[in-house]
């Protein structure tokens, strides 16, 4: 038997692998289909580290095995690469993105062929490829047609390191998600998407998918569908009123004051008639270097100013309260203004303490004096008037009805989602297919048009004005308008990296279709995408922003169904040795290029799923790795005890079937830790045994295929069983033959076990008791002593009932 040269065996079944394309999916077929996707990977310079490789093997091993029961599997790979890593990086090395991008995917994709993924790579697409942004514009025209994508001055999040504008998904605690560095507001001119359009129905049809709990529940809150009412507040002595969003308008008779945003329109209006506009200037201007978060934030101290000349009248109780400003209320969120209800309201308590500023109860309980009272789902309404005495949820009802009949608000649904900012003033994106005339506004570049090319350009350094580069490039910004012929010129923002993302699973389906972004037909065939793995950290960005578009894609129909994704599931993290996320600044990164280099990449794989519960972040460890070569050499030398037996070795028959079924189930429901272990314990009965038949081998060669496909090939060919292994079908167990033929039986004397005994299945209530009685431990306790009923169980318990 030669020795086992992991790197020589891998590097002769790729070629054999390239050579024949064995992986590649029919876009119609007679088998069922699976379709598996992992989360679409930012090729970065740094390359991977030894955690990207992990869900990709996890899907690996599900879609081989799929493979070999029969499936027509769709397995594809291909690279988000618009976006702030790649230009930021460009930008530091004087190298263009493109260039750039070229190279990264270059070496990412070396990386993973060289573990060994069976993706379809004849399917493989790329986010700035002209080609694939032609439908990304086409999508959001559609958008821009349907009125779900809007220009808007608003404040935004701005990133003053990368000079550019993030939606509130890309801000982490008040700092920017791609570089870490503080986020300030900033007003700009911004597209919008209209995200919010679909809120409820992004919520709803969680229901209709098989998603993992802690994915669903993360939507939910991001999405944050409250009900209750919006309330107008009249300005004493003016025509305008305030408007305020509540979930508790049974509370209204214990509003004491209200608060408003720093930058709401209120203050210009009656600037002249505000009594302390310099402090309230003073106080705008310092709260325009915070962030959303910072603003917000629960456990800072309260600050605010009192707006002097101006009182809001409490539409229940009639009186005029304080109108405030402070910054944890924002523009951007609902109305702008809310009723501070400091009775059972934290913060409103907190504020009105501070401020010296009245605190009622209005839900019975609790001592206001010390603290609010929040407990108040339930509970009997006091000080309310005309409510007194109510439930609050009858009081709720009521307070709806009477302000809609009064006409001071109405029932109202709410959410915490925005929409989506949508344009960046940067280089590295996909041009806004728009052009701005003065006679006719935004107008759409005509489809056959498209895609509008991104322009090649010098400096694509972001301007310190917060424009685009394209906004420099004359020859590119000045056009026709399509629509009266006249001067008009481009739009310079581009669009956010999270655009080509949004909708890279349909491309994967028919990749390269000039007509459409796919085919309807192979569209109807795949879809919905039967699995999708994907990380935690992306629940609120591209998760929630696909389902959206691929919702708006449904409603004009062009897609066959409303949710893109049947199944989605996560992974946890593989940290570093110290057990902190691998990162460069940490020292603890590990580059599988040397794994596959001293162990094999099929050790990789195999570790990969060994180290732990894949749902779980775990350390990555050196032993370990060394610890599954170990495992796979001794693999290898299961040749040396081959004998020439026909079928199942009959002493290990009922193993191999148990493990047949314990890894076709662990691999299904990425318990791939415990089906790895599985076959590392049916590896040692077949050493203990001594001896094994090559149908032993065979069987246990497949089951270990979708984990290490290179060396278990390999075996395959040097046992010269019939064509390739990838080729074949996956073993199928009996369930029968995973049952215990002897079992040991626990037996209780008056409710409480004496002992055990060894008994085949098959045996009844007699043989069970004469082995009872012959067994000494359980037999002194039926000495001298009558049987007076007998509860047998076969396979489970014997009870004996004595006195």
């Amino acid at each position: 038997m030669r020795e086992y040269k992991p790197n020589e065996i891998e590097k002769k079944w790729h070629e054999i692998w390239e050579e024949r394309e064995p992986f590649k999916a029919s876009n119609k077929s007679d088998k069922p289909k699976f379709y598996a996707l992992v989360e679409f990977p930012y090729p970065s310079a740094n390359g991977l580290h030894v955690g990207h490789p992990r869900p990709y093997t996890a899907l690996d091993i599900v879609s081989r095995k799929r493979r070999l029961e029969g499936y027509n599997v769709l397995f594809p790979m291909g690279w988000d690469a618009f976006g702030l890593p790649t230009e930021n990086f460009a930008i530091k090395n004087k190298i263009h993105p493109a260039i750039v991008t070229e190279q990264n995917v270059a070496r990412f994709k070396a990386q993973l062929q060289s573990i060994g993924f069976s993706f379809d790579w004849s399917r493989e697409i790329n986010t700035t490829d002209s080609h694939y942004y032609k439908w990304t514009q086409w999508i959001f025209l559609k958008l821009f047609e349907k009125g779900l994508a809007y220009k808007q001055e608003m404040p935004i999040n701005w990133c003053p390191s990368c000079k550019i504008g993030l939606a509130n998904e890309e801000v982490i605690q008040g700092n920017c998600e791609r570089c870490g560095g503080e986020v300030v507001r900033r007003v700009k001119n911004q597209w919008m998407l209209k995200i919010t359009e679909y809120a409820d129905r992004l919520i709803k049809d969680l229901d209709t998918v098989d998603y993992i709990e802690r994915v669903k529940t993360q939507q939910t809150n991001w999405i944050g569908k409250s009900e209750g009412a919006e309330v107008d507040f009249q300005i004493s002595g003016k025509e305008d009123k305030l408007r305020v969003f509540t979930t508790r308008p049974d509370t209204l008779f214990g509003s004491t004051y209200m608060v408003i945003a720093a930058e709401h329109p209120l203050i210009e209006k009656y600037k002249d008639e505000i009594e302390n506009l310099e402090e309230i200037k003073e106080y705008q201007h310092e709260i325009s270097k915070k962030s959303d978060f910072e603003r917000t934030e629960l456990s800072k101290d309260k600050t605010g100013v009192e707006i002097k000349g101006l009182k809001a009248i409490n539409p229940a109780t009639g009186r005029e309260i304080p109108i405030w400003i402070s910054d944890y209320v924002l523009m951007s969120y609902g109305t702008g203004a809310i009723m501070a209800v400091p009775g059972h309201d934290t913060r409103d308590w907190e504020f009105a303490k501070k401020f010296n500023l009245p605190i009622v109860e209005v839900i019975k309980g609790g001592d206001i004096e010390k603290e609010s009272y929040t407990d108040t789902e339930e509970g009997i309404v006091i000080n309310s008037d005309f409510i007194n005495g109510m439930e609050v949820k009858e009081a709720k009802k009521y307070m709806i009805k009477w302000l809609e009949e009064k006409g001071l608000g109405t029932g109202k649904v709410n959410f915490k989602l925005r929409d989506w900012v949508f344009s960046r003033q940067r280089y590295w994106g996909e041009p806004i297919p728009l052009v701005y005339c003065d006679e006719c506004g935004w107008v759409p570049v005509p489809e056959n048009q498209l895609p509008v090319m991104l322009p090649d350009v010098e400096n694509y350094e972001p301007t310190d004005t917060g424009e685009s580069p394209l906004a420099n490039i004359k020859d590119w910004v000045e056009t026709t308008c399509p629509k009266c012929g006249g001067k008009a010129h481009r739009e310079t923002d581009t669009m956010p990296q999270w655009a080509g993302s949004s909708w890279y699973f349909l491309r994967y389906i028919d990749p390269l279709n000039e007509e459409e972004f796919a085919s309807q037909e192979a569209l109807e065939y795949w879809l919905p995408v039967d699995w999708y793995n994907g990380g935690m950290e992306h629940t609120t960005l591209h998760l929630l922003y696909s389902r959206f578009w691929h919702k708006f894609l449904y409603d004009i129909g062009v897609v066959p169904g409303p949710e893109p994704y049947a199944k989605r599931t996560s992974h946890g993290m593989i940290l570093g040795d110290n057990n902190e996320k691998m990162s460069k600044s940490r020292g603890n990164v590990v580059n599988p290029d040397d794994i596959v280099r001293d162990y094999g990449a099929d050790t990789l794989r195999t570790y990969e799923m060994f180290i732990g519960d894949f749902e779980k972040s775990v350390p990555w460890s050196e032993n370990g790795v060394k610890g599954c070569r170990r495992f796979l050499e001794r693999v290898w030398k299961l040749q040396d005890i081959l004998a020439d037996d026909e079928g199942y070795t009959k002493e290990l028959e009922s193993s191999i079937h148990k493990t047949i079924k314990k890894v076709s189930e662990d691999f299904e429901t990425l318990k791939f830790n415990t089906g790895v272990a599985a076959l590392m314990s049916l590896l040692n009965e077949f050493n203990d045994h001594g001896s094994i038949t090559k149908e032993d081998l065979k069987t246990f060669i497949i089951l270990l295929n979708p984990v290490a496909p290179h060396i278990t090939e390999e075996l395959w060919e040097i046992l010269e069983l019939e064509g390739y292994l990838h080729d074949t079908t996956w073993p199928v167990y009996d369930e029968e033959k995973t049952k215990d033929k002897v079992i040991a039986l626990p037996v209780q004397v008056n409710g409480k076990v004496r002992g055990t005994i060894e008994i085949s299945i098959d045996d009844s209530q007699d043989v069970a008791r004469e082995k009872a009685k012959a067994d000494d431990n359980i037999s002194r306790f039926l000495e001298g002593k009558q049987i007076v009923k007998e509860i047998f169980v076969a396979g489970k318990i014997y009870n004996i009932v004595v006195k």
